[in-house]
């Protein structure tokens, strides 16, 4: 399919040319990429815009709570095997960035989207997405996001009936609900480590039990089903029961799983495994995740958390102690406002490294920190938490809007 196969409307290229021009002059007073506020001026003049931007293109919309942004450049570099390919790369996942993004892809052949879960259906509806990737559903900002079952039960009536193959996280009940209502599911085997926003069975109430890798709610029945594609330890298994291997830059066995989902997507597009997984080597980090940069004569990896099941995935991926840790924390709009998350993670495992805390909500998690038994010192910014660090490596961790204060103070 050729990217003019289809012309847009007078209107719809007076609503991308206003849009592009807002967005410059956004990025030009220093206000971010202006991507957002480029979509919503566009989408205000053609509101079909959306839809009509991606009627030529193959669509995958990815959706999660944890892990879209990374899957989402995985599949990206995969289908590039393929074609050419327009992506929302810097994580704008709501229509307005999304309609942005598509905007800038008029060659493309296929568009790779990243979908915040809470506009999952109405995206669907607006691009007719050709594949829908589902990785998983936790508790995130509180305050916002009603939870995490009414979140699956969004997406289970969002996507009854759809005509997208559905990729979808066999491990993780709230997913697999959400993605039984499909007829064309392919369940992947990408594991989940953080379990306790599935504990009840979604489909009746029913308490889940968990027998080793396996789950099934011993009152309704609902259970896991049989995964055709599978993340083995550093292998990804095709459902021809071929094992691939997995060659990442990217840090944990997290991105292991993305990887094991991309290459299933990859896969409904014609690009076999291997080509898919040697492509993803590319990536090196993600709109600054796990970049290492150097800030007064040591070495920072920079890592985003943003949740407790994104925490406890972090903390498995980090240098043994004693590597310096700084912790950041806010709790402004984009972040969510309610910081009672913060009890849900598991901060002892962090126990061994000197740990400084800094952030907005930086007394916040010195409390948590405290009922965890662990050392820490309270630090005004950065530059004093990095002063009183070792030289040599330092992990950073922050949720959203403190790692992008993290990014600018580092000039990253």
């Amino acid at each position: 399919m050729s990217g003019n196969s289809d012309p847009l409307t007078p209107r719809a290229k007076l609503a991308v040319t206003a849009g592009k021009a807002v967005a410059a002059a956004s990025r030009a007073a220093g206000r971010g990429s202006g991507s957002v506020i480029g979509g919503r001026v566009a989408l205000k003049l053609d509101p079909d815009l959306l839809a009509r931007l991606a009627q030529h293109l193959d669509v995958v919309l990815v959706s999660a709570t944890n892990g879209k942004t990374t899957t989402t450049r995985l599949i990206a570099e995969a289908l590039g095997a393929a074609g050419p390919v327009v992506s929302n790369a810097l994580g704008a996942n709501m229509p307005a960035g999304i309609t942005s993004a598509l905007a800038g892809g008029s060659d493309a052949r296929y568009g790779v989207i990243e979908v915040d879960e809470k506009y999952l259906a109405g995206v669907a509806r607006d691009t007719d997405p050709k594949c829908i990737a589902l990785l998983n559903l936790s508790r995130d900002q509180l305050d916002r996001a009603a939870e995490t079952r009414m979140l699956a039960e969004n997406w289970r009536e969002g996507l009854a009936g759809s005509k997208a193959v559905i990729v979808a996280n066999a491990d993780d009940p709230l997913v697999v609900w959400a993605a039984s209502s499909s007829p064309n599911v392919i369940w992947v085997a990408a594991g989940q480590m953080w379990k306790d926003d599935a504990w009840s069975c979604p489909s009746c109430g029913g308490v889940m039990q968990r027998p080793g890798d396996d789950w099934f709610c011993g009152e309704c029945g609902f259970r896991r089903p049989t995964p055709s594609w599978a993340l083995s330890g550093d292998h990804v298994l095709d459902p021809h029961g071929s094992a691939w291997p997995i060659h990442l830059q990217l840090p944990g066995r997290a991105n292991k799983a993305n990887a094991a989902s991309s290459a299933a997507v990859a896969a409904v597009f014609g690009v076999p495994p291997q080509v898919a997984l040697e492509r993803m080597y590319q990536v090196q980090a993600v709109a600054g995740r796990y970049d290492v940069v150097q800030f007064q004569e040591r070495d920072l990896r920079l890592l985003l958390a943003k949740n407790p099941a994104g925490w406890l995935e972090t903390f498995s991926l980090i240098d043994p102690p004693p590597t310096p840790v700084i912790l950041s924390v806010n709790a402004r709009g984009a972040d969510g406002t309610d910081t009672s998350w913060l009890w849900d993670v598991d901060y002892t495992r962090l126990s061994g490294h000197p740990i400084c805390v800094i952030g907005d909500r930086r007394l916040d998690l010195a409390v948590r920190l405290e009922v965890a038994n662990q050392n820490f010192q309270v630090c005004e910014n950065l530059d004093q938490a990095v002063q009183m660090s070792p030289h040599g490596r330092i992990e950073v961790i922050a949720n959203y809007t403190a790692f992008q204060d993290l990014r600018r103070r580092v000039g990253n």
